[in-house]
């Protein structure tokens, strides 16, 4: 049937000067019956052949002058589909299927022409084939057949055919074969069985060495890249490093912070001439030394290069950013001729470094204004900015063009919304996220252990957590801490003793100091003062600002003075200029009424220059983030701010609400204490909720400190007089008011 379609060709009315030219030169041919005229007589047609249409015509005219099976014209015909560009390797398949007894080269000629058009899986099978009918592979099978695989295909089949090499004898003294498998499994990330037949071989050219230190740069393993170009210098003295080789090792120094390792090359190597300097291997001197905080030979190299490229700003840009140089960073950012998402990237990581979260959404309105497409790592960035300000709307805006501009919604992604959707108080839309998402890692889980935890959700952190040993994946010391501080915020103090045992015995974790901290804020705050500072006096390290920080806030809500005292001392010694501490100590002097105590230490506040951090709340609405300070003015709309609250203040009172000024140490009238409350941020900021925002909807603050017992309560009673739910993430923890109630139950 397939020389039948083939025949049928010369009804075609397109009968052109080749096929004319053919049917004389083949006439010619057959009128001479010489055995060698075949081998000898110059085939000009077939080589000046260049398409499949002119290959078809070639082959109609041997079927119809007899020569069909004539192999010398198929095999070039098998040749031509399988190495040509323009040939058809399918084609070649019904050709060679004609042949009774191919030969290996046959065999190895179609191999190569599946290789060619990435068809692995047909050259495998073909190989297959190929033993079946008894022939056996030779120099040029694996080669061939090794040359075309993906990284899918590797993974299956190369092992077998590591020992189908071995059988045959070809991986002991074949370089080719060798060379063949060491691409193979170096693409395929095993390199460990890369490294044994690279070790096979002998006086391997600097491009196979070039391969190895390539894959272990891709599995990260950059400690033994740097041990195997030692091991290149010391053995291959008449084989140079080339340009490609120094930029392999610059990246592995780059990510390791090896400057001593990068200096080392660029002394020896690139400032000596021995490798000539190009625009990549400058890139990669660049980002070298910017990785390593060298920032001045960063610039050095900078300023010498003949070009530059949109990488050797971005790697300058980046240095700058990392070492919180965002002044420099700006500078040379703005001085770009061109900028690619990278650079966009490294700068918006750099205000996210800094802690400039507003700033890093208006570059990002920047970016997007300059016609910038962002990619998943931009996206990031974006979600984790959105998370710390507690901008739910952008977040959600966010979210919504990534999947509208099909940006790759990978697990990193999914852990920023995760993230982002707690930190906004927003559990349910967290839970989605985490329900839909195919791909879950141990920070997944620890995301919503944490999240849970950090709004109320006990219960189901902890289910969480045994759902994350279900599922075989294995929890580290961040996940332990998520795990630790949701028995924290519920009081679960025996579940937290025994998952503070159970995580050495069971999972090999050494306790680190937050884990103790934990510990101590766990049993301080269920009111087990003396069991939480012995716990800081046995423990096996040295104890730190927040594990008795943490002791210290317990102080505070158990009115301890003379603990509190110690905590404070022993702080101060670590953290002398720590202003919070010296307030939450007047706090407490506050609370218990020690009055004397408490100016001491205001005095000794002033004496020392320490001024207590104002208390500043973040609220999004309609895309804008808006912060209140305590007691500012300087809103457009303060008049009517502090009328509202005027306003609100007998609704409140005829609602049960009073306030509680035992935490205020001012020492003025009551009068003057119950002012300077209801000035406090969240206030503020739910004022001007309640005249901005339509009925209904939920306010949500983000407080920089820690919320006071008389916000709590007036938030708590807001919650049941107007009907709304207020979320406020405070330092420690969420407070999701609704009905007069909160989610903490008063624990916090």
């Amino acid at each position: 049937m397939f020389f039948m379609f083939c025949s049928s060709t010369l009804l075609s009315p397109s009968f052109s000067k080749l096929s004319l030219s053919l049917s004389l030169f083949l006439k010619r041919m057959i009128s001479n019956t010489s055995s060698n005229s075949f081998s000898h007589s110059p085939i000009s047609l077939l080589e000046s052949c260049n398409s499949m249409y002119q290959l078809n015509q070639i082959h109609s005219h041997t079927i119809k002058l007899g020569l069909s099976s004539n192999h010398f014209f198929l095999t070039k015909f098998i040749i031509f589909c399988c190495t040509n560009e323009s040939g058809d390797v399918y084609y070649a398949r019904k050709l060679f299927e004609e042949i009774p007894q191919p030969s290996v080269f046959l065999w190895n000629t179609m191999i190569k022409g599946y290789s060619r058009i990435s068809c692995c899986e047909n050259g495998v099978c073909l190989y297959k084939l190929m033993l079946i009918n008894s022939i056996k592979p030779d120099n040029y099978t694996f080669p061939f057949l090794l040359k075309g695989f993906t990284k899918d295909v590797a993974l299956k089949y190369g092992k077998v055919l590591l020992n189908h090499a071995v059988k045959h004898g070809f991986l002991d003294s074949n370089l080719f074969v060798q060379k063949a498998f060491v691409h193979l499994f170096s693409l395929c990330r095993l390199m460990d069985l890369a490294h044994k037949v690279f070790d096979m071989g002998d006086g391997w050219e600097v491009v196979t060495w070039n391969v190895m230190l390539s894959g272990y740069n891709r599995v990260k393993r950059f400690e033994e890249a740097k041990g195997l170009f030692i091991e290149m210098e010391k053995k291959c003295e008449c084989v140079l490093p080339n340009s490609v080789t120094l930029v392999l090792m610059l990246s592995a120094c780059s990510k390791l912070k090896d400057l001593d390792g990068g200096n080392y090359i660029y002394y020896k190597y690139i400032r000596n001439g021995i490798v000539e300097r190009n625009l990549i291997l400058e890139n990669a001197l660049i980002d070298m030394f910017a990785s390593c905080g060298e920032m001045d030979a960063a610039r050095g190299v900078f300023d010498d290069m003949k070009i530059r490229d949109v990488i050797s700003w971005t790697s300058i840009v980046t240095g700058f950013a990392n070492i919180c140089r965002i002044d420099l960073a700006r500078k040379f950012f703005e001085q770009m001729p061109e900028r690619d998402n990278v650079s966009w990237t490294a700068m918006i990581d750099g205000y996210l470094r800094m802690n400039c979260f507003k700033e890093v959404l208006l570059l990002f309105r920047e970016m997007q204004v300059s016609n910038v497409k962002p990619d998943e790592f931009t996206m990031v960035s974006i979600l984790t900015a959105c998370a710390h300000l507690g901008a739910l709307e952008l977040g959600e805006w966010a979210k919504t063009y990534i999947d509208k501009n099909k940006i790759k919604n990978d697990t990193f992604i999914g852990n920023a919304l995760i993230d982002m959707y707690f930190k906004c108080g927003n559990v349910e839309k967290a839970r989605e996220i985490f329900n839909v998402m195919q791909n879950k890692d141990k920070f997944t889980w620890t995301a919503m252990i944490v999240g849970l935890a950090n709004n109320g959700h006990g219960e189901e952190s902890l289910t969480m957590f045994s759902n994350m040993l279900e599922a075989s994946v294995t929890p580290d010391e961040i996940t332990y801490i998520g795990v630790l501080c949701a028995c924290t915020h519920v009081g679960m103090v025996a579940k937290g003793k025994y998952f503070f045992s159970n995580m050495t015995i069971q999972h090999g974790i050494k306790p680190n100091v937050a884990h103790y901290g934990c510990m101590v804020d766990l049993l301080g705050r269920s009111g087990h003062l003396k069991e939480a500072l012995e716990v800081i006096l046995n423990m096996p390290l040295k104890p730190n600002s927040i594990v008795w920080g943490s002791l210290l806030g317990a102080c505070r809500v158990h009115k301890n003075v003379q603990l509190a005292e110690m905590a404070v001392k022993e702080i101060l010694e670590l953290e002398p200029e720590n202003g919070a501490v010296y307030v939450l100590l007047c706090n407490i002097y506050a609370a218990c009424k020690k009055w004397e105590n408490l100016h001491e230490v205001r005095k000794l506040m002033m004496d020392r220059g320490i001024k207590k951090t104002p208390g500043c709340s973040l609220m999004e609405m309609n895309g804008i983030v808006y912060e209140f300070v305590a007691g500012d003015k300087s809103h457009p709309q303060s008049k009517e701010i502090y009328g509202k609250l005027e306003n609100m203040k007998q609704e409140l009172i005829n609602a049960g609400y009073s306030p509680d000024t035992s935490e205020v140490f001012l020492d003025v009238g009551e009068e003057d204490k119950e002012t300077s409350l209801y000035w406090h941020s969240e206030k503020l900021a739910i004022a001007y909720a309640l005249i901005s925002l339509g009925d209904g909807v939920t306010i949500r603050i983000v407080k920089n400190l820690r919320m006071c017992v008389d916000c709590h309560h007036m938030a708590k009673v807001v919650s049941k007089v107007y009907n709304r739910e207020l979320i406020v993430r405070d330092k420690t923890r969420f407070h999701h008011f609704r009905h007069g109630l909160c989610s903490c139950n008063n624990f916090w």
